[in-house]
C-alpha cells in the first residue's frame, strides 16, 4: 500500500511540474489560459487516469482485471470533454480574424500530458512537454527567418476616413508606394459625407505598427487612421 501511495503522489507531482511549464509559457504571453488553468487540467487529467486504471482492478477480492471495465475509459472521455474549455478561448474578432487556436491546442496538450503521466509514461510526457515548448517558441522564430518570404510578413487591418471621394484612388496608390501590399479593399460611404476605407495590408514583420500608423496618417487626404494587428 505504501508503494501505491508513493507512486500516486509521484505521478501527481510530475504532472503538476509539467503543467506548470505549459502554464508559464501561456502566462508569459498573457493568454487567457495561464498558470492555474494548466495546472488544474494537467493534475486532474492525471488523477482521473489513475482512478480509471486502478478501478479496473478492484473487482470484489479478485486480483484479475475486471474484463467488463476499460482501464482507460475515463481518460478517453477527458480528450473529448476538454473540448469545451478549448472552445471557450477561441475568439472571433470584429475583423473576422480568429485567435486563441494555439491556446486551445495547449489546453488539449496539457490534458494529454496529464493522461500520459497518470498511465506511467513519465519520459514520454516530459519529452512531449519539451517538444510542445520548442514547437511554440523556437520553431516559429526559425521559420520566420529561414522560411519563405510570406512567413516574414504580417497582416494588419487598416481603417481610414477620407474626406473627398476623388482622393480615394490616389491615397491607395500612395499606400502601395510605402512598400505595403494591399490584399483586400472595402469602401463605405458615411452619413457625414466622408468615406471609410478598410484595407487588409501585408507588411514586413520587422516594421512596427506605430511606424506604419505615422506613415499612413501623414498621407494627404486622410482625416484619421486606425490600425489593428490580425
Amino acid at each position: 500500500m505504501e508503494l501505491l501511495d508513493t507512486t500516486f503522489l509521484i505521478k501527481l507531482g510530475v504532472s503538476a511540474v509539467l503543467g506548470l511549464i505549459i502554464g508559464l509559457e501561456r502566462e508569459l504571453k498573457r493568454k487567457p489560459v495561464g498558470l492555474k488553468t494548466s495546472l488544474v487540467i494537467c493534475i486532474v487529467s492525471c488523477l482521473l487516469t489513475i482512478v480509471s486504471m486502478e478501478s479496473a482492478y478492484l473487482s470484489e477480492g479478485s486480483d484479475k482485471v475486471n474484463i467488463t471495465m476499460d482501464p482507460l475509459r475515463l481518460a478517453a472521455q477527458i480528450v473529448s470533454g476538454i473540448g469545451f474549455l478549448g472552445a471557450g478561448v477561441i475568439l472571433r474578432k470584429g475583423n473576422d480574424s480568429i485567435s486563441g487556436l494555439t491556446t486551445a491546442a495547449m489546453i488539449w496538450g496539457a490534458a494529454g500530458i496529464g493522461i500520459a503521466v497518470g498511465a506511467g509514461f513519465y519520459f514520454e510526457a516530459t519529452a512531449g512537454v519539451i517538444l510542445l515548448i520548442v514547437s511554440v517558441e523556437v520553431v516559429p522564430v526559425i521559420i520566420t527567418y529561414l522560411g519563405p518570404k510570406r512567413l516574414r510578413e504580417k497582416e494588419l487591418s487598416l481603417r481610414a476616413t477620407i474626406a473627398e471621394k476623388k482622393e480615394i484612388k490616389s491615397i491607395i496608390e500612395k499606400i502601395k508606394a510605402e512598400e505595403i501590399t494591399i490584399e483586400n479593399i472595402r469602401i463605405k460611404d458615411l452619413k457625414n459625407g466622408h468615406h471609410l476605407l478598410e484595407l487588409k495590408i501585408i507588411v514586413d514583420f520587422r516594421k512596427k505598427t506605430v511606424d506604419i500608423y505615422y506613415t499612413i496618417s501623414e498621407i494627404e487626404g486622410i482625416k484619421d487612421v486606425e490600425i489593428e494587428s490580425l
